[in-house]
């Protein structure tokens, strides 16, 4: 068929296939529809006070219907057609918190390197599973959960340990968040000022901020639990912190760099002075050197060396989730194809609607992103492939008699934080493209839906306009589950069958109480302080919510109408 109108596309999709599903279920299409558990109806809030604040159940956050891009008819909530319901995680950051290939230490300069509640993270991503196999349905249009895609930075400091803990996370089975020795040995017992001692007996900065004394929390962070694993599929999208040391140096640079990660040598604190250059170079301000990073002077303790922490590469996780005995509710490979094993790849989301997955990462670029050359040619002709009108580069319209697909897109990094434009370690000399001409490829598409991806880890909704209204896209950036507000999203998409589509964002928590009970140390309390710890965190942005804009919304698109 040619020419096909996205409106016309999505109301086939969704009558052939989830429209019928979505009728048995007696969908209406409305938001008070929505099942419990999501922030439509509760949503974590501190408590009223000052200084270290416990968290309680508040409101919900209301649906904004956002007409950036189209105008929404009040018609449309009684034609809607379900199409698809799927939930992103992002920036999960499962972390081996006893490495000693970690920058703790710069967590004043850069907050990033140290979290209070990072030997809990394993066990509060299983409880954010739960939570997803709880819903079973998009809680606004009832359409079953088809998937989960995780748009990375699955892992901290892209260690094996840390990738078969993500694997247990998201397939189940039992988690021990523990390398090294049986017992702790981090910098949570090291006597420095400089962390917080759950375990008591320094008078360190956090307590100063009313940190709670917490006897045997480190001991019980290291006690194995059962994860329950998805029930649905899932998909999985690379980022910087799966392929660089903490998200921000390659390997490349530091000499000898498995026998740091795998060594008995942890630094805990080191000369400010220095700590400050060891920042300015990671955020790219001075010369890399081996002897910045690991010399000068250091606090050193001695720790127990384990081979699990050896650093995986971009081939050693495709091959990893491409292990059948990896596989749990599936597909096999989970996106990524044995015959061609690259970092990017295309599936099927639903009939006519096909997901695109990107490697957005730069090894040369410390924390921030961009796409290969041949990547970015690749995009263009599936994008091709998929249109039977577009536009070329100059901006003259294309027909062609080709079947229409609709697309989402998902990647690590946003538009906005692609901007390492030299050459990656992985395949130097090929040149590389920026977010900003990413987004003039997808405008040049009028089938393209959306844009889903994290890094940012806050919560922020883009319209990207265009002079010509059917070319315009969402790009849907989402919060973390490591740092506060812990959160992930689902996202559903909906024929109005009146000329517009609407993607719907809502927003969920793990299953976990609000406030954690300090007796209690059964996973579910743990959790919870593993949210608590979060929003206390002096390094705490608690901008990163977002904006109710940026929250649960109806986002409205044009159709793209038959010529």
């Amino acid at each position: 068929m040619t020419d096909l109108s996205r409106r016309g596309f999505m109301l086939a999709a969704g009558m052939t296939g989830a429209g019928m599903t979505g009728a048995a279920l007696g969908f209406s299409g409305t938001a008070s529809a929505a099942p419990a558990r999501t922030t439509l109806d509760v949503a974590a809030q501190p408590a009223s006070g000052e200084g270290y604040r416990r968290l309680i159940a508040g409101p919900g956050w209301p649906q904004i219907v956002r007409t950036d891009l189209a105008v929404a008819d009040p018609g449309r909530i009684d034609r809607r057609v379900p199409v698809t319901a799927f939930t992103q995680f992002t920036d999960l950051h499962i972390t081996d918190a006893q490495s000693p290939a970690r920058f703790e230490y710069l967590h004043p300069l850069a907050g990033g390197a140290f979290r209070p509640q990072e030997t809990l993270g394993a066990l509060a991503a299983a409880h954010l599973v739960q939570r997803v196999n709880q819903l079973r349905t998009g809680p606004v249009t009832g359409h079953p959960m088809d998937f989960m895609i995780t748009t990375g930075d699955s892992t901290d400091n892209h260690e094996r340990a840390e990738l078969d803990w993500y694997f247990a996370v998201l397939n189940g089975g039992p988690i021990a968040q523990n390398t090294g020795a049986a017992h702790y040995e981090g910098v949570q017992d090291s006597g420095d000022p400089l962390y917080w001692h759950p375990e008591g007996g320094v008078d360190d900065r956090y307590r100063e901020r009313g940190f709670p004394v917490l006897p045997g929390l480190l001991t019980d962070a290291l006690r194995p639990f059962a994860g329950p694993g998805l029930d649905i599929p899932w998909y999985a999208v690379f980022g910087n912190h799966d392929n660089s040391v903490m998200g921000t140096l390659a390997d490349q640079v530091i000499p000898r760099v498995n026998d740091w990660y795998t060594g008995d040598r942890k630094i805990i604190g080191r000369d400010e002075r220095e700590a400050a250059a060891v920042a300015e170079m990671l955020r790219g301000g001075r010369e890399v050197s081996g002897r910045t990073i690991l010399g000068g002077n250091t606090v050193v303790r001695t720790v127990t060396p384990d081979q699990r922490r050896h650093p995986f590469t971009t081939e050693e996780f495709i091959a990893a989730h491409l292990d059948e005995a990896r596989t749990g509710p599936g597909p096999v490979g989970h996106g990524f194809d044995a015959a061609d094993p690259k970092p990017h790849y295309t599936f099927r989301i639903a009939p006519g609607v096909t997901g695109i997955a990107m490697d957005s990462t730069n090894t040369a670029g410390l924390a921030e992103g961009s796409l290969g050359l041949d990547q970015y040619r690749w995009l263009e002709d599936v994008l091709t492939r998929g249109s039977s009108t577009y536009y070329d580069a100059i901006g003259r319209k294309q027909t062609q008699h080709v079947t229409d697909e609709l697309f989402v897109l998902f990647s690590h990094h946003t538009s906005g934080t692609m901007t390492a434009l030299w050459p990656d370690f992985r395949s130097p000399g090929e040149p590389r493209v920026g977010g900003d001409g990413v987004v003039r490829l997808l405008q040049r598409f009028p089938n393209v839906l959306a844009w889903v991806n994290g890094h940012t880890h806050r919560n922020t909704i883009t319209p990207h306009g265009a002079d010509d209204p059917e070319r315009a896209f969402w790009e849907i950036n989402t919060a973390s589950h490591v740092d506060y507000p812990q959160l992930a999203r689902v996202i559903e998409i909906a024929d109005n069958r009146d000329g517009t589509i609407s993607l719907f964002t809502t927003l969920i928590e793990a299953d976990s109480p609000y406030q954690a009970d300090y007796d209690d140390r059964s996973p579910a309390a743990l959790a919870a302080l593993y949210r608590e710890l979060s929003f206390n965190d002096p390094n705490a942005d608690l901008d990163q919510l977002g904006d109710h804009t940026d929250r649960n919304t109806e986002l409205l698109l044009p159709g793209r109408l038959p010529r």
